[in-house]
């Protein structure tokens, strides 16, 4: 059992109810100060009126006069000594009160793993896997190598060794590079932690390639900015976004998948920061994936929540697996949404120590951060456009920014402000639905 603040062990431990866990013996501090975040603290307080601290580096909006979160604002927050001795400092000025932590930041997990004793020992749940296992699955080469030896489909990949580029010649080997594969193709980091780092125009989350010289382009860059670790190219699997699929899981410290969700993807994120986010899921069971995703955690003896991107691949029928995200992701609360509320099977492991029966989000919900109507837009199926009408009719839309238990006057022009401001982002890069989502 994982050292109980008093009032917790006096309530009977183990064998306590759930709502011994409150806001007057916990807190939920996030770490980075996006929606996800924030759904994140809304769970908490949702299951069991556990309010929150939520650290950023910049004040923002969707934190914004809301009576469930304190936004703290620690500038260079992604400098390490200052990220560890402001949630010291947190735990500090919330003694009596055990703060569990949270974030779904590749970076912030990255630190939290490597510091981890440091920061149990002020105190906190630390709910994320080994060094080792982060090390093995977070890397995108990692998680090919492990899903080939289990027989899970992953596209075909060229990784782009950087630092063997610069160490060859540079750009004049990225001339050089082979490259067994047809455009368009996909370009993204091996490692998202590097990735954080590196800076050069053109910079996005998720790079789509069309040609050689653009991918030379973005490998050139790469080079002149020593980048560390590898990019990898990989090819591009048909369909847009509605094929496009998310899968949320949580294995408990005994070795049990606790929490299983999937949904479809409607609508990805265009911005390039954000660029692949999901914006809009619907939720839906993939029991294929579900399995899947149960092996290869098993395989890897993952601990905490994890998130697996995948894809329809109309060619195979078949899910095509692209990355495991060593953490919740940013659309988090589709799960939530869809029955399976995430703080839950957190709070069951790691403070009250007992197994539970697992958990699905099994309700057909849809989940999104852009207007109904927006959305709409872009969904070219007619017949998955009516479902989503009728879910609507149904009042089974949910935004994880409208929280009737924090909805202040104020709170509420600012989230609306927040949701329609998609449709000037979508103008500006993603003005017209495509048959490929780019």
């Amino acid at each position: 059992m994982r050292g109980f603040p008093k009032d917790l062990d006096e309530a009977g431990g183990a064998g306590s109810p759930a709502a011994s866990i409150n806001g007057d013996n916990t807190v939920a501090v996030g770490v980075g100060g996006d929606v996800g975040t924030y759904a994140l603290i809304r769970a908490f307080h949702e299951q069991y009126g556990i309010t929150g601290v939520v650290l950023s580096s910049v004040g923002t909006r969707p934190m914004q006069d809301s009576a469930i979160v304190e936004n703290v604002v620690v500038p260079n927050l992604d400098d390490t000594e200052t990220f560890l001795s402001s949630l010291e400092e947190i735990a500090r000025r919330h003694a009596g009160r055990r703060p569990i932590l949270l974030t779904n930041a590749d970076w912030f997990v990255r630190e939290v793993i490597v510091h981890r004793e440091r920061l149990e020992a002020a105190g906190f749940v630390t709910p994320y896997p080994s060094l080792e296992v982060l090390e093995q699955v977070s890397s995108k080469e990692g998680f090919a190598q492990v899903c080939d030896r289990l027989g899970i489909p992953t596209p075909r990949t060229v990784v782009a060794d950087i630092p063997k580029l610069v160490a060859g010649g540079g750009r004049a080997a990225v001339a050089e590079l082979e490259l067994d594969l047809q455009f368009p193709l996909i370009g993204k980091p091996s490692n998202s932690a590097d990735w954080h780092y590196v800076s050069f125009p053109g910079k996005a989350k998720i790079h789509h390639l069309n040609s050689r010289a653009e991918l030379d382009e973005v490998l050139g860059h790469l080079v002149d900015a020593g980048y560390p670790s590898a990019f990898l190219v990989q090819e591009f699997i048909p369909g847009d976004e509605t094929q496009m699929r998310s899968l949320t899981a949580y294995r408990d410290s005994s070795g049990t998948v606790t929490l299983l969700a999937t949904g479809r993807v409607l609508l990805e994120e265009h911005t390039p920061g954000t660029l692949g986010i999901p914006a809009a899921i619907l939720v839906e069971a993939y029991d294929d994936a579900m399995e899947a995703a149960t092996r290869f955690l098993d395989a890897t003896g993952y601990v905490g929540f994890a998130n697996f991107d995948y894809k329809l691949d109309p060619r195979t029928g078949r899910h095509v697996y692209f990355e495991v995200n060593p953490r919740i992701g940013r659309n988090n609360f589709y799960v939530t949404a869809g029955g399976a509320n995430v703080a839950r099977v957190l709070v069951e492991d790691q403070m009250l120590g007992r197994p539970i029966q697992p958990l699905r989000a099994t309700s057909e919900v849809l989940y999104t951060v852009v207007p109904f109507g927006l959305l709409l837009k872009y969904v070219l199926d007619p017949e998955l456009k009516s479902r989503l009408k009728r879910l609507k009719s149904e009042g089974k839309v949910v935004n994880p920014l409208k929280y009737d238990r924090d909805t202040g006057m104020k709170r509420r022009l600012i989230v609306e402000a927040i949701t329609q401001n998609y449709r000037r982002k979508y103008a500006q890069y993603y003005p017209e639905p495509t048959s490929t989502g780019y």
